[in-house]
């Protein structure tokens, strides 16, 4: 009988540990990575097929291969993570995302109606969507005409522009001239609805954010394996 051993001292069983702790360590990073950015892919495809396509550049991704390292658990523990974050210090985007992808009952902050505008003024002033309260401060209210509050026929408010000035290739309320006059190409209207109001509005949930990433989550042991054999 032939028979052969062969044996190991310590310091090499420990750098054999080591380098493979390593590789795990790197897969995991990797794959989490890979995981989150997928998930990322995958909700703003999501925004932009329930039409919320204006929202879904809020939503970013992060992970810890970005950072370039694992967070240590006890002696030869460790875990790696990538996740989904909204990216914005707009307070409306927020709320509208958390909105539309949890549900939300909205109802006013200040005063007693939550105003929408009509399609027969400005939808933006800048980049701001435009509310009464950014009308005035704009100063639309001297150069369009003064918001005035009127009762609707459904008893609902109207807050509407008397005498407004007419035209322009969308046929929107526009500016008046210096002199208050009408510029070339407007007319002048009685009156024009510019803000409706509402006691209270709903959202209901049209992104299932959760299910998007809990699918990619169940992918990372998957994606660990691929990374670790490629090594092997």
């Amino acid at each position: 009988m032939i028979k052969a051993s062969f044996a190991f001292d310590r310091s090499f069983v420990a750098s054999f540990k080591k380098q493979s702790i390593q590789r795990l360590e790197r897969a995991a990073l990797v794959a989490t990575h890979k995981a989150s950015l997928d998930a990322k892919r995958e909700v703003r495809a999501a925004f932009g097929s329930a039409g919320l396509g204006g929202l879904q550049n809020a939503i970013i991704q992060f992970s810890d291969l970005e950072k370039g390292k694992v967070y240590r658990r006890g002696k030869d523990g460790f875990s790696a993570s990538g996740g989904l974050a909204i990216n914005t210090t707009n307070e409306r985007t927020v709320g509208a995302i958390i909105s539309y992808t949890e549900g939300a009952e909205i109802a006013p902050i200040k005063g007693r109606w939550l105003w929408f505008s009509t399609n027969e003024i400005p939808r933006k002033v800048g980049r701001q969507r435009m509310t009464p309260e950014l009308y005035k401060k704009s100063g639309l209210e001297q150069s369009m005409g003064e918001l005035v509050y009127v009762r609707g026929i459904n008893g609902r408010p109207l807050l509407v522009i008397k005498n407004a000035a007419v035209g322009g290739p969308r046929g929107l309320v526009g500016k008046r001239n210096k002199s208050g006059g009408l510029r070339k190409g407007f007319q002048e209207k009685a009156f024009v609805v510019a803000f409706i109001g509402i006691p209270r509005t709903s959202r209901q949930r049209r992104v299932d954010v959760l299910q998007i990433v809990q699918a990619n989550a169940n992918r990372v042991g998957d994606l660990i394996n691929i990374e670790m054999q490629k090594g092997s």
